[in-house]
This record gives structure tokens, sequence and C-alpha cells, in this order.
């Protein structure tokens, strides 16, 4: 028999976030579920149940971060499992973008991830067990939708600091991967988890502009079917020798495949000049 697992899920509320915590109850597991605001509707959508304690948090507060872990870990004794999920995706033209719109970005997707992260890690560290779960996106392997390279950047952070987190983490027995979705019909494409600049230039409008026009267009209609990723999420963190990497859905995996081709190419291309460098020893 399995052992009951303790989730720790960020941005709960909708999307992945909800989908991962009605999979994890539904496997039996504990959950912490944080939402940044009206936490009274995700306790009423799973019926009050008891296996679920929602808390209050925005990832970009330290000291709601802080008070969080505590109070989850007062609760249900441990952590199991951290899913790093909250974020939203800017849709902008890197010229298009002031200073405080990519801040923003950053602040959520990267130094939220963070915070949340260095929370959790002493109590993780301290059972020596654990698995850290970050949730990239298929724009972290690769830009490949003109004005989504910015919202791309921060998950090309997150995939960085999964790799590194995995080195140092070894030792404790904590396991790290950097899940990499790619287009699922969540509410990521809605108003509410994407804002594109309050700058529009018409210099690019046949490249930013054009994804402007189709991506509300995609809402509802992406391939990916979120519940379905959710279930995998439970079977990743029921693995004894998780991946580090891992994208989800035929996308995501042929964009992986891609990226990887075309650099490869490159490298290949250029390797005669780029390895002329090295000192010349007699």
């Amino acid at each position: 028999m399995s052992k009951q697992k303790i989730w720790f899920i960020t941005g709960a509320s909708r999307g992945f976030g909800f989908d991962i915590t009605k999979a994890a109850l539904a496997a039996g597991d504990k959950v912490i579920a944080t939402v940044r605001k009206n936490p009274e509707n995700l306790e009423r959508a799973f019926q009050h149940s008891t296996n679920l304690l929602v808390t209050v948090l925005d990832v970009i507060s330290e000291e709601q971060v802080k008070n969080a872990v505590e109070r989850a870990v007062q609760h249900f004794g441990r952590i199991d499992v951290l899913v790093n999920n909250a974020g939203y995706g800017l849709l902008a033209a890197t010229e298009e973008a002031t200073d405080a719109e990519v801040r923003k970005q950053y602040d959520t997707n990267v130094f939220g991830l963070l915070n949340v992260t260095r929370a959790v890690l002493p109590q993780l560290r301290s059972q020596k067990s654990g698995h850290i779960i970050n949730i990239s996106s298929l724009f972290g392997y690769s830009a490949s939708a003109a004005g989504f390279g910015l919202y791309g950047s921060t998950k090309y952070a997150v995939e960085g600091i999964s790799e590194g987190l995995a080195l140092e983490l070894k030792p404790f027995g904590i396991h790290v991967t950097a899940v990499a979705p790619g287009l699922f019909s969540t509410d990521f494409v809605s108003a509410d988890s994407y804002v594109s600049s309050a700058k529009i230039l018409d210099a690019y409008a046949e490249t930013v502009g054009v994804v402007r026009g189709v991506v509300g267009q995609l809402h509802g209609n992406q391939p990916g079917d979120p519940a379905k990723l959710a279930d995998v999420i439970v079977q990743l963190a029921a693995s004894e020798n998780p991946p580090l990497h891992l994208p989800v859905g035929k996308d995501a995996v042929q964009l992986f495949k891609d990226s990887k081709a075309r650099v490869s190419a490159e490298v290949e291309a250029w390797e005669t000049i780029s390895g002329s460098t090295d000192h010349i020893k007699n």
C-alpha cells in the first residue's frame, strides 16, 4: 500500500493547480492548496474535505509564503510534494513591454517560485525526502510564438533553476522535476491568466500582432486535457526515479525534440570556428 502524500500546490484556484489538487485528493492524498483570494470558493468546490487545507498566499510575499508553509506543516505534519504552479503569461514584443511589466512577470513566475521553494526546503531536508515539481512551459524550450518570448524566458529560468536544485538536493533524497506542458484547455489564454502589454506598436503587427489576433481563439480549443495532465503529475510524484525534465503533451514533446535538433545543428555548423579559441600549447 502506497504512503499517503502531503502536497503543497500554489495557484490552485483554477487551471492546472485546481486539477492537480483534484487528482491528488482523488488519489487519497492530502493537499495544502494556495490561492490569492476567496479561499472559501475552493473549499466549497471540494466539499470542505478534511484532506484539504486552503490558505491565502501571494507568492511574491515572502512573509505570506513563510506563514503558509508553517501553517501547512503544523496542520498535516510534513510536506512531501511541492508543486510550484502559480504564474501567468505576458504577451508582448520585447520593445513594447515596460520595465514594470517585465519585473512583475519575473516576480511571480521566477522569484515567487524561489520564495516558495526556499520556504519549503528546510522541511524537506529535515525529512530527507520530497519532490519539487516546477511547472514550466513548452515556451521554456523554444520561443515558438512571437510575443511570448518574455514569458518563455521566465520558463527558461524555471528549467535552469530546476537543474541547479537537482544537483544541490540529490544528497538529501529530494527529487526535482520541471514539467513543461504544451497547449492545454485551461484558462491560460483567458484574460484572467495572461496580460498583454499596455503599449502596442504597429511595427510588430505582422508578428506579435498576429498572435494577439488569434490567441483568444485558442481558448477552449487547445489539444491537451488538463485532467490527464493532473493524472501524469500524480504518477510523477509516485515515481521512485522521476525525470528532471518532462514535456507533457504531444506538442511539447515535439517542440522539445525540434529545439534540441536545431541547436545541435547550429553547434555542429559552427564547431570549427567556435572551437578554435583555446590557447595553442607548444
